[in-house]
């Protein structure tokens, strides 16, 4: 089946002649294998090693890096930056305050200010102190999976976009 730039349910709909896929359904294709890339090499690197690589939040993050990688928010600095910044947030509230509802939330809250303030916000990382309160980790969780794991999708998406799609991405390292 072919594709046309008509919308259709979900964006996307079979062309009137049947002979070309939009540019819009190449777009989703692109996107759609960026994630895979990047979620099978950090969902491959956790089960070989046995390491925790993967976040909940990493998913998300694909979506923004392959869907809509000019945005703000899928640029280095905020991946990187609003990872690390709210999942030390959500530790440091783990531990001065200890588990519950409210240290919880008032991580949640700190790390979306924290990331305002800083210019790193990435919407997925927002859920990064709820993961913390859900999971109880140590101090190790900031460097694996939260730094090596968004590293590594970063480090992907660099090559994705500069190697196998030949575009000029990221728009800015800082």
């Amino acid at each position: 089946m072919t594709f046309s730039s008509e919308k259709s349910a979900g964006g996307v709909g079979p062309s009137a002649d049947g002979s070309r896929i939009s540019a819009h359904a190449a777009q989703v294709l692109r996107a759609g294998l960026g994630a895979f890339l990047a979620l099978a090499a950090v969902g491959g690197l956790a089960q070989a090693s046995h390491q925790p690589w993967i976040l909940g939040s990493f998913g998300a993050t694909c979506v923004l890096l392959f869907g809509f990688p000019d945005g703000p928010f899928s640029q280095p600095r905020n991946i990187i930056g609003g990872h690390l910044l709210t999942t030390f947030t959500g530790l440091l509230f783990l531990q001065l305050c200890g588990p519950g509802w409210l240290p919880m939330a008032a991580a949640g809250a700190c790390a979306l200010m924290l990331m305002m303030l800083t210019r790193t916000v990435h919407p997925p990382a927002g859920s990064n102190p709820v993961i913390v309160f859900m999971a109880q980790p140590g101090w190790s969780f900031l460097l694996l999976p939260t730094l090596a794991g968004a590293a590594l999708i970063l480090l992907i998406g660099w090559l994705y976009w500069r190697l196998l799609q030949r575009r000029r991405w990221p728009g800015s390292w800082y």
